[in-house]
């Protein structure tokens, strides 16, 4: 949700915003809206109030004086009741196209059209030079029977897998260093619901406009909805709550399994685990003071972390500025961490570090009191740590020998009990 004043104040700065991040939305029309909702609103106050004068002259008068005012008392309450059908109108679709305003990007934000046109800002790492035909990821995991996406299918569809022994046993050593690493930056781990409220997913901007991504579970008495991310569960934490200014920034490190329908993907990343439906990720989320270069510095720390523990698994990567039109409606600036794929020849995405300001603030009512007194809306920011089996990949296609055997990165073999390669079972 958008700060209504400054759409008034500035609407040229949205219509860019829209062009930009390829959003339709009629900034002029809403506008117009606003103001007939406005209108409708101080009329209805009027009337409201003409009511009460009328109301309070009534015990003092008597005779043809207070029948004029019993007849002026049931015309007032005939047009307020219009009015206020009238409002209740305006008021709802209000209310709906509000949450449809996409934030404005920062000035830095490349412009473009799509991921073609994101900006290299760095690399790290050396990219594998193999003396062999090298496999992908999903003929290692056959040869080694760490992975079986035909048996996934049979049972649950496309874009549905198995991890068996190692594979499974490498997935968790992965999440384990990535929440390892969280608790030594003194974040707070959090295991997060995967079953939400529409809230929920309408505060943290998923919705409206993301639910043909979203499982849908239509309980007899509520909506509820499998969650993508556990950004939806740990940003909702403090829904409807005031914080103390002297308790941010928070900082949070969600886990949660994660469920993506992919409408609108079809014949796109088919293969392998590239894009699936149901995932494990580590989510960084921090919540701080409504300021501009405090976002900033936050930002810089959640993606140095997930930078932190690409260089710790070994991985080559680069660091991308996410054009406009690649940017969601509330996000003001976006990095994401590509790593390198050998199969694809090319660079993958697996993190995306994010920067709200308080467009999700202020849809689920997160505050903050500030040293004044007065209650201000927090900013927002989250990142990718890990999202796994997608980080397998890289973990594998980079880290295979010619005889199809994989070497585990050293920081992960404490967590798979010293184990230095993962090789076909005889």
């Amino acid at each position: 949700m958008i700060d209504l004043n400054d759409v008034r104040e500035r609407p040229e700065a949205y219509e860019l915003a829209c062009e930009g991040k390829g959003i339709k939305f009629d900034v002029q029309g809403f506008l117009e809206l606003d103001r007939l909702y406005r209108a409708a609103r101080a009329k209805a106050e009027s009337l409201r109030a003409q009511q009460n004068v009328v109301s309070k002259q009534m015990p003092r008068l008597s005779g043809e004086e207070k029948q004029q005012k019993l007849a002026e008392m049931k015309n007032l309450s005939v047009q307020l009741k219009q009015e206020q059908l009238h409002l209740r109108d305006l008021e709802d679709k209000w209310n709906r196209d509000q949450l449809l305003i996409p934030s404005v990007p920062l000035a830095k934000v490349p412009l473009g059209k799509d991921s073609d046109d994101n900006v290299e800002v760095r690399r790290w790492g050396k990219l594998p030079e193999f003396g062999f035909k090298e496999r992908d990821h999903v003929e290692l995991g056959r040869l080694l029977d760490i992975i079986d996406i035909e048996r996934g299918v049979k049972i649950a569809g496309a874009r549905s897998y198995f991890l068996k022994g190692d594979g499974m046993r490498l997935e968790q050593a992965v999440l384990a260093l990535a929440m390892d690493l969280m608790q030594r930056k003194g974040y707070t781990l959090m295991a997060c619901p995967h079953i939400v409220k529409y809230d929920a997913m309408m505060g943290t901007g998923y919705f409206p406009g993301g639910e043909e991504m979203a499982y849908h579970l239509d309980e007899r008495d509520a909506e509820f909805y499998l969650i993508g991310t556990s950004e939806v569960s740990v940003c909702s934490y403090h829904l409807d709550e005031i914080l103390e200014a002297h308790t941010l920034p928070r900082r949070y490190a969600g886990f949660s399994p994660c469920y993506r329908r992919e409408a609108g993907t079809y014949g796109k990343d088919t293969q392998g685990l590239y894009r699936i439906h149901q995932f494990y990720k580590v989510e960084q989320v921090i919540i701080c003071k409504a300021d501009a270069a405090e976002s900033a510095k936050m930002h810089a720390e959640l993606l140095a972390n997930a930078e932190e523990l690409m260089q710790l698994l070994e991985l080559p990567y680069r660091v991308v500025d996410v054009c406009s039109g690649d940017m969601g409606q509330g996000q003001v600036y976006k990095n994401d961490i590509e790593a390198w794929m050998p199969s694809r020849q090319s660079w993958g995405e697996t993190h995306s570090c994010s920067t709200f300001y308080d467009f999700q603030a202020r849809r689920l009512k997160l505050r903050y009191r500030a040293e004044a007194g007065e209650t201000k809306y927090c900013h927002t920011l989250n990142n990718t740590l890990i999202a796994s089996p997608r980080i397998l990949i890289p973990l594998l296609e980079n880290n295979q020998n010619s005889d199809g055997s994989v070497t585990v990165p050293k920081a992960l073999r404490p967590f798979m009990g010293g184990q230095e390669l993962i090789k076909a079972q005889a």
